[in-house]
């Protein structure tokens, strides 16, 4: 009985321990199954497949013909199994030279066993993978030494035609994300969504014969169809690059813009860079030239601002063509004394002051109009708001807010002082000048194509203001055609067709001061200008060059742009048949008499002005040896001689600020000659005022531009 009981007693506690274990084993499968069943099955998938992207093709970006400017070209993703790489050394001295990629790198990664693949390079050519290929395949020891390589699809962004709208296209990343320009603007859109390729593998990350291989096609990305025309661009470009080198700028910008739809047909900023093979390694260096500078930096853009205000003038009611100004060489503000860039124009009406570009006339109109009516203008015009283009990083320029703009303050935004546009803001605002008064927003983004090639999405031409009626617009066509014909825009005209413009030459801020040794050149022009179809815009910013007024800097690049662009779109000659006028070299006049002078230039094919004092010539400009298209004009500066009388000691007066002719006037009135450097207004004298020389001696005077005018 006793045995029967111990019997008993051992199989109940058998059993309970067996129902024991049993309970924790179904606890156990049941916490894995029901709570950590989702965690298990993935990492069970990693372990016995191998996942990798199958990357989207990037949309390409094309011109508004279709012309390739931007697409993605086939790459490759060169990876290696740690595992499967037996001789690490002999590995990477066989693969580092081939891929470019650093040897010490390349060891690291592959000593760490654990993984199945590390990346070696990306963005790895096909020519160079089927080198690798070739070699790997050329004996049983290459290719032992090898098969621990694979290879997976990589996409390259590549940019046929190089250094060519750079920055409007920007760049991508190795990750083939876009970084600046339209590449980053419209991202979501040209990067398309990967797709995945999965296979299942062993213990040690090889390829099972019969495994089960699960694939998800990627989806291309939208192509962007802009309104840029390739042929234009072209243009362009050489054109700038010219004007960069030939002005030895700092920099130089152009825009071309349809003026009645806003569409940009070329943009073009220099310097650049090749997007194809950016400076990486200078980070400062790129972040500054991928910069589209056109739509995001601001300057007072001087003269061309002229026509703004004139319009401006007209439409209110404020001024008429027939309105007379007088032009002394300044005028007195709020105890602020605002110079011309010329001695003086004297009397002349709305027509002529504007071919003069003259300071005093627009300070006039400026203080007609007022704060509330001049404003109500600006704003119209789309001064002090961003102009709403496709493009990143675009400023809204600075206006001050009307109610602290002082009298003064007004009068200089009259001329285009005390002001500051981007170079979009301008043509955009000249544009609603010259196309019948309507104020488009610009674009450069023409259509969006989804990769079967249907238009998802369509830009259509957006008026954003009326700023004036089209009878003020018709007449200010009139008025800027006669600035190119008889004014400051000679450089600009274009043999066989009707154009109108305006120059500038404005002050440039450096740490919030005024540099009064550079400036910035520009020149704004249409055509034709019965029916405007295009405008231009060229500003070169800091020319190291004598003369760095717009209209001898920007306007005859502008007009070089206008000559090859305006046959390019089929528009035809006004003046079927015209010749350029052809180009002649200055004649050195200095000493003879103005009517010997006035021969010479005469045969030369030249006229001339004079300050008016009868005598020998003492200085010209264009100096001696220059070359100006026949027609052009030739500026003479005369003296009288000295007086027979005099003590033979003369006190030197002071002409800092005064033009060539008062100067030349208080220099002789002491019976002294001058010697004449640069143009403009008087900075600098030697001797020095208060001085004595001696009778008939020479005051060597330097002169400047005054800064922000013409």
């Amino acid at each position: 009985m006793r045995a029967d009981r111990t019997i008993k007693t051992r199989l109940l506690t058998m059993l309970a321990v067996l129902t024991l274990l049993f309970s924790l084993v179904g606890v156990r499968i049941g916490s894995l199954t029901l709570f950590q069943g989702e965690e298990l099955t993935a990492r069970g998938v990693r372990q016995w497949t191998r996942e990798g992207i199958v990357a989207a093709q990037r949309g390409s970006i094309q011109d508004t013909n279709g012309e390739i400017l931007a697409l993605s070209a086939t790459a490759y993703i060169v990876t290696a199994n740690p595992q499967l790489v037996q001789d690490e050394k002999a590995f990477v001295q066989i693969l580092s030279p081939i891929l470019n990629a650093d040897g010490n790198t390349m060891t690291e990664k592959l000593k760490n066993k654990r993984l199945a693949s590390v990346i070696l390079k990306r963005q790895v050519t096909r020519e160079t993978v089927d080198a690798i290929r070739a070699l790997r395949s050329g004996s049983q020891e290459m290719y032992t030494l090898l098969k621990g390589l694979s290879f997976e699809e990589d996409t390259r962004r590549y940019y046929p035609k190089g250094a060519f709208l750079s920055q409007v296209l920007g760049l991508t990343n190795v990750d083939s994300v876009g970084q600046s320009g339209l590449e980053s603007r419209y991202e979501s859109l040209l990067r398309g969504v990967s797709g995945s390729l999965r296979t299942e593998v062993d213990v040690k990350a090889r390829l099972l014969p019969d495994g089960k291989t699960a694939y998800t096609p990627p989806q291309e990305g939208a192509t962007l169809r802009l309104t840029v025309n390739a042929g234009i661009q072209g243009i362009v470009e050489k054109a700038m690059r010219e004007c960069l080198q030939v002005n030895n700028a700092k920099s130089v910008q152009c825009i071309v813009m349809d003026v009645n739809t806003g569409a940009i047909l070329a943009l073009c900023m220099k310097p650049d860079y090749d997007p194809n093979e950016p400076p990486r390694d200078d980070v400062s260096l790129l972040t500054d030239l991928m910069r589209i500078t056109a739509v995001s930096d601001v300057y007072e853009p001087g003269s061309t601002f002229k026509m703004l205000t004139c319009a401006a003038a007209l439409d209110s009611g404020n001024a008429t063509i027939h309105d007379r100004f007088y032009c002394s060489g300044s005028v007195i503000v709020d105890g602020d004394r605002i110079r011309c860039w010329k001695n003086s124009h004297g009397s002349q009406d709305l027509k002529e002051a504007l071919a003069n570009s003259c300071n005093p006339a627009f300070v006039a109109l400026a203080l007609r109009m007022g704060t509330d009516a001049f404003y109500k203008y600006l704003h119209a015009f789309g001064l002090g708001r961003t102009t709403g283009i496709d493009l990143p990083g675009e400023s809204s320029g600075i206006l001050i807010n009307s109610r602290y703009v002082k009298t003064v303050d007004l009068a200089r935004i009259g001329f285009g002082q005390s002001v500051a546009v981007t170079p979009l803001q301008l043509i955009t605002a000249a544009s609603a000048v010259v196309n019948g008064g309507r104020l488009m927003r610009p674009y450069i983004v023409k259509e969006i194509l989804d990769d079967r090639g249907t238009v998802i999405d369509k830009a259509q031409p957006m008026v954003v203001s009326l700023p004036i009626s089209a009878e003020t617009s018709a007449t200010m066509r009139a008025l800027l055609e006669n600035v190119v014909e008889n004014g400051g825009g000679k450089n600009g005209a274009v043999a066989g067709y009707r154009i109108g413009g305006k120059t500038g030459t404005a002050q440039v801020y450096k740490d919030g001061r005024v540099v009064s040794n550079v400036h910035i050149g520009s020149f704004v022009g249409f055509a034709p200008i019965d029916a405007p179809q295009i405008a231009v815009l060229v500003t070169v910013n800091e020319a190291q060059v004598p003369v760095d007024y717009g209209s001898t800097t920007a306007a005859p690049f502008a007009r070089q742009i206008l000559e090859e662009a305006l046959p390019y779109l089929g528009v035809r000659q006004s003046q079927p048949g015209a010749t350029e006028a052809p180009k002649v070299t200055v004649p050195d006049v200095t000493g003879m008499t103005l009517a010997e002078a006035r021969n010479a230039l005469a045969d030369a094919g030249l006229f001339y002005e004079t300050d008016g004092i009868s005598g020998a010539v003492t200085a010209q400009a264009p100096a001696a040896g220059g070359q100006m298209r026949a027609g052009g004009t030739v500026m003479l500066y005369t003296y009288e001689d000295a007086p027979a009388s005099a003590v033979d000691l003369v006190s030197v007066p002071s002409v800092k600020g005064l033009s060539m002719v008062e100067a030349g006037r208080q220099i002789r009135a002491r019976g002294l000659e001058m010697e004449i450097t640069g143009t403009g207004l008087a900075v600098r004298q030697e001797p020095g005022a208060g001085s004595y020389a001696p009778l008939g001696s020479t005051v060597k005077v330097t002169f400047e531009l005054p800064q922000g005018t013409e």
